[in-house]
């Protein structure tokens, strides 16, 4: 079960209101969503809340490890509250559905790089990008 939010939020010395509490609440139940997708879902919570105090609450709660900023090349930045694993990301080309994708073997073979010049490497993203079932099924077959 997960922790509750405002129990969560003092337990990272961040104080508790009902404009975080939401975010939170929008992050949680629409994982990978975008900024907008989320402040939609924060003003159909709680009512009117400004487009900056979500980008605010959002960075505030990405910089204390709460939630996870996911920014794909060339798309707007995602969103999500799976922050205690370190797990990949698969994104549609054509739809730009996002969904997690565990690590392929081990605990964390992708924080074993090549060559670590010297870093201290915490994290590793690695985006796969392809076509997602749906968009698929949707492609008119090519014959040769």
């Amino acid at each position: 079960m997960l922790k509750d939010p405002a129990t969560l939020l003092r337990e990272h010395a961040v104080q508790v209101t009902a404009q975080r509490l939401a975010v939170l609440r929008a992050v949680s139940g629409h994982p990978h969503g975008t900024a907008d997708a989320i402040a939609e879902d924060v003003r159909a919570d709680i009512g009117a809340i400004s487009r900056q105090a979500v980008y605010d609450a959002l960075g505030m709660l990405a910089e204390k490890g709460l939630i996870r900023r996911i920014q794909p090349a060339g798309s707007p930045a995602l969103y999500e509250g799976r922050v205690d694993d370190n797990h990949h990301h698969l994104i549609c080309r054509i739809c730009g559905i996002a969904v997690d994708v565990d690590c392929a073997v081990g605990e964390t073979p992708c924080l074993t790089a090549a060559a670590d010049s010297g870093f201290q490497i915490d994290d590793a993203e690695v985006i796969y990008w392809g076509t997602c079932p749906e968009c698929l099924a949707k492609k008119p077959c090519v014959e040769n």
